[in-house]
């Protein structure tokens, strides 16, 4: 670089962030409140600060400047000055170098301090104190960046929501174990696309991978300091930059490049983002980036308190998206992972929080989402809320916006209740089978807006749900009251690995059928990466901060004649949903509608073959459920798939409903290995098995 001059020149206003033109870079950094902002740039070890320069303009309250034949690699940050008026929302401190929320890329890590904060902490006085230590020393620099790749020839997969398969997955956790990826390239972008990854994937036929936050996020001092770890990631301090460790060359491209050999293999990327909160805290915490920039627009605050944060997110602040130029940082990232990583699609955290816009309720017309829905670009992706947070009325499944789906928790624990054997589950069973058009089916939705799973990385794995009835989070550090209390598991009869081939024959079952449950309704099913062999967190139900072999994917088990024979079960299943399009209806189905004489879309059945009465259904003691959908083929064939369960504790013969004709055996859950032949008139059902067939009839139209 050329000697540094002694100021910068007026520069542009945007676009925001560090922009390198060809001749130098210009930086614009957007604060309301402040006085002065300052531009630091430091050595290529980031220990040193070899320039600071006042930005020499302001417009439209960002403040800008260009620094000439300034190149990418250039480590900066942020001063700002103002008033620190803690009562009044203001919490400038200059002292404090921020981190520019526009940032592309990080150099370095937070190395926890009390400089950190803008506060003397440990005073009695708290946050009204002013601290005039250099945080420099302890926090991440920005790296200027030039976007450059060649996505010549990419596709984009396009996948239909009616016929996605969502697969959840932690970056670093998929290949930690894996002995076929390269040491080095182990828990990153590298090695999330190593052939033997996307083989497993394109074995299994998910459509989507849905990542577990990849930008970059702060270590919570509280775990640094019980030797844990964040390992989930929901504590994000750049929304532009992705998280340094999952870059194994230390370049932006190995994530454009996995991006792009997804979408060769047909799969789509769907990127966890947290855009509810940021990892600066309550008002006693940090002051990293946000907060020293404009706190009082960045942060919801209470109103007739300024001094304190809103917290309706559970982390101590919440980003207040009634705010333009907020909106509009959300916005602009959301848009540059879409064009610049080219991913397809979006899960945000705590959506609920994301159309509070600026007051206590949830208003499904927000700003937010509306500059979502218009928006030529985002407005194409697929788009999936978290419907609830922390703060009133913060359970909203259902009532999202258009173009958005939703996680189906009612779906969750409807499908674990039913096959637990609780009672007077049946009639909400079929309500999440069927789509969940009671939730759903409004403003145009379709069944696809309702994901349904059985398993998250929030909670119990698929195989802990069949083995433990109790929290077992001691590791984390929290005597245990940390994660969900009441998970609607059931152990079946020990508390743990079982020796017992009965019992554990029992909780194989089980696995399968809800599997069965999950993959067979309408809707769009999501699987836990690991479920699909039989991962355990030997009962953690809360591992976020478990960045070890308990969160981590162990690939032997995959291999073994176990966690093969599920493996081969799980792909069976989504094969199956993809050759029979009455699985995966476009269209939410209410059994109005007569496809042949006596068959309708949609049907319901006790196990005697007889439809269910209002009694039936509100039998407490039912828990024999038939599911049966029909529809035309363009050939005019009527096909029909009937789902059987039996979550009694006795086998149970199950008499057909029609049509009689050419009747096949699909799936068995309580036999996995059974092949396709054709049924009678009957079946018997084991216990807590699901049994899947279909009949084809040349049958008139009505």
């Amino acid at each position: 670089m050329n000697p540094l001059p002694d100021r910068l020149s007026a520069g542009v206003p945007y676009p925001l962030g560090a922009n390198f033109d060809g001749l130098g870079i210009n930086f614009a950094v957007f604060s309301a409140n402040a006085e002065k902002i300052e531009l630091c740039l430091f050595d290529p070890s980031g220990k040193r600060e070899i320039a600071r320069f006042a930005l020499p303009e302001c417009t439209d309250e960002v403040w800008h400047g260009y620094l000439p034949h300034a190149r990418p690699g250039l480590l900066y940050g942020y001063r700002a000055y103002g008033p620190y008026a803690p009562e009044h929302g203001h919490r400038f401190n200059p002292h404090k170098l921020l981190l520019d929320p526009y940032a592309r890329q990080l150099f370095g890590a937070v190395r926890w301090t009390d400089a950190l904060h803008g506060y003397r902490v440990n005073s009695r006085r708290g946050d009204l104190t002013f601290d005039k230590r250099d945080s420099a020393a302890a926090m991440p620099k920005a790296i200027v960046v030039a976007d450059t790749f060649d996505w010549t020839g990419d596709r984009r997969p396009n996948t239909p929501w009616s016929e996605t398969v969502i697969y959840e997955a932690h970056v670093r956790g998929l290949t930690m174990l894996m002995d076929d990826v390269p040491p080095m390239e182990r828990g990153t972008f590298a090695g999330l696309t190593h052939p033997k990854v996307i083989a497993h994937l394109q074995r299994l036929g998910v459509t989507a991978v849905e990542l577990l936050p990849v930008h970059s996020f702060v270590q919570d001092r509280f775990l640094q300091e019980k030797g844990l770890t964040n390992y989930w990631g929901y504590n994000t301090i750049g929304f532009f930059a992705p998280e340094p460790r999952y870059l194994a060359s230390g370049q932006l491209n190995e994530m454009k490049l996995a991006v792009r050999r997804l979408h060769a293999a047909g799969i789509e990327v769907i990127l966890d983002v947290v855009y509810n909160h940021t990892a600066e805290g309550s008002e006693q915490g940090s002051t990293l980036s946000f907060r020293g920039l404009d706190n009082a627009v960045y942060y919801r605050l209470v109103q007739d308190d300024p001094r304190y944060c809103v917290n309706d997110t559970g982390t101590g602040n919440t980003l207040d998206l009634s705010k333009a130029r907020v909106i509009q940082m959300v916005a602009d990232s959301l848009r540059y992972w879409a064009t610049e990583f080219r991913v397809d699609g979006f899960r945000f955290d705590l959506g609920v929080t994301l159309g509070r816009d600026g007051n206590d309720g949830f208003d499904p017309g927000a700003a937010f989402f509306d500059v979502l829905r218009q928006d030529p670009v985002l407005g194409r992706l697929k788009l999936i809320s978290e419907p609830w947070d922390i703060g009133p009325g913060g359970y909203q499944l259902g009532n999202h916006p258009p173009s958005f789906a939703e996680w189906n928790d009612k779906f969750r624990d409807g499908v674990r209740r039913f096959w637990r054997g609780d009672a007077g589950i049946r009639p909400e069973l079929a309500a999440r089978l069927s789509g969940s058009g009671d939730l759903f089916d409004r403003r145009s939705r379709r069944p696809w807006a309702s994901v349904n799973y059985v398993a998250s990385h929030d909670g119990q794995t698929l195989a802990d749900i069949v083995a433990y009835e109790q929290r077992h989070n001691d590791a984390n550090g929290e005597d245990n009251r940390d994660g969900h209390s009441e998970n609607f598991s059931c152990n079946w009869g020990v508390e743990g690995p079982a020796d017992d081939p009965d019992t554990q024959a029992i909780r194989d079952r089980v696995r399968r059928s809800m599997l069965m449950s999950v993959f067979t309704s309408l809707g769009t099913p999501m699987l836990l990466a690991g479920d699909e062999f039989g991962r355990t967190q030997h009962g953690n139900n809360n591992a976020y901060c478990q960045d070890n072999e308990l969160s981590w994917l162990d690939w032997q088990q995959a291999a073994s004649d176990e966690g093969e024979a599920l493996t081969d079960w799980v792909a069976r299943l989504i094969a199956l949903r993809k050759r029979y399009p009455i699985v995966r209806s476009r269209g939410f189905l209410y059994g109005q509608e007569e496809v042949a004489p006596g068959v309708l879309d949609i049907d319901w059945f006790d196990e005697r073959g007889a439809n269910l009465s209002p009694e039936d259904w509100d039998n407490p003691n039912g828990h024999a459920l038939v599911m049966r959908r029909a529809s035309r083929r363009e050939d005019g064939t009527l096909e029909v798939v009937t789902l059987l369960m039996n979550a009694s504790h006795a086998p149970l013969t199950f008499t057909l409903p029609p049509p009689a004709a050419s009747r096949w055996l699909l799936l068995d859950s309580a036999d996995p290995q059974a092949e396709e032949r054709e049924l009678g008139d009957t079946i018997e059902v084991q216990d807590r098995a699901a049994v899947l067939f279909v009949a084809t009839d040349t049958v008139a139209q009505p």
